[in-house]
């Protein structure tokens, strides 16, 4: 699994696309929450607080998670090594968790930059380090959890098919399904009590964290989905496989 986690994370610093990655994070946030004028810009708002960016930031994480995660498998079935992959000693599992966390390893890497904003928030509050730590750690827990989340659908897209831009597509629209879809069927109450089915999405849980406490049920929530599509992901490399 190590050996397939090293050589994920050489490919993408081997070539552009690691770098590409984190500046697209790290310039996309600027722009909004420093630069643009509009409900993200911080300094706009006249609090010290990092609400809008843990506002943005899912948003943008799903489509770069995907644009990330993409060609894990698709790029092996294309080029035909994926076979040559499953024959090798190592299990399915194995094979599946190293791929996992070359993507999710580039993403935190983006992220931590980000930390910079806490200290310059900090700085600008009146009095200064007049901040919420309490909410901003939890912010940051929460994102990690998401982060994770969004990775195991990523690889399980990538998985379905030998073409990039599909697999882009696919965990885009599932990202989007399972962050805002069930948040915005609950306030058409079809199906229900409103409460349970907002409670089947990830966004609820994210605000939830945000708010400073880490709540268990949250923490399980995340680790059951992203335990789910890893699975997922085994077994259609299985199927492959066979």
């Amino acid at each position: 699994m190590f050996a397939i986690l090293k050589k994920e994370i050489n490919t993408f610093f081997a070539s552009p696309i690691g770098y590409l990655v984190i500046a697209v994070f790290l310039l996309l946030n600027g722009l909004f929450l420093w630069l643009f004028k509009g409900e993200f810009n911080i300094l706009d708002n006249g609090f010290a607080d990092l609400s809008n960016f843990f506002l943005l930031a899912p948003w943008i994480l799903i489509f770069l998670v995907p644009a990330v995660t993409m060609r894990s498998f698709a790029d092996e079935k294309k080029q035909g090594t994926l076979e040559l992959l499953l024959t090798k000693p190592i299990s399915h599992f194995k094979i599946v968790m190293g791929k996992y966390f070359g993507a999710f390893v580039l993403i935190v890497l983006a992220l931590i930059p980000t930390l910079l904003y806490v200290y310059t928030i900090s700085k600008l509050g009146n009095p200064e380090g007049n901040l919420d730590i309490g909410s901003v750690m939890g912010s940051y827990f929460g994102l990690l959890f998401l982060i994770a989340s969004y990775t195991a659908i990523g690889i399980f897209s990538s998985s379905l098919t030998d073409n990039q831009i599909v697999a882009f597509i696919v965990a885009v629209f599932i990202c989007f399904i399972f962050y805002f879809g069930f948040e915005g069927l609950s306030n058409y109450n079809l199906f229900g009590d409103a409460f349970y089915i907002e409670k089947l999405g990830m966004e609820s849980h994210f605000k939830s964290m945000s708010r400073g406490v880490l709540d268990t049920r949250d923490i399980v929530y995340f680790l059951s989905m992203t335990g789910f599509f890893i699975v997922l992901t085994r077994l259609n490399l299985k199927q492959t496989k066979q």
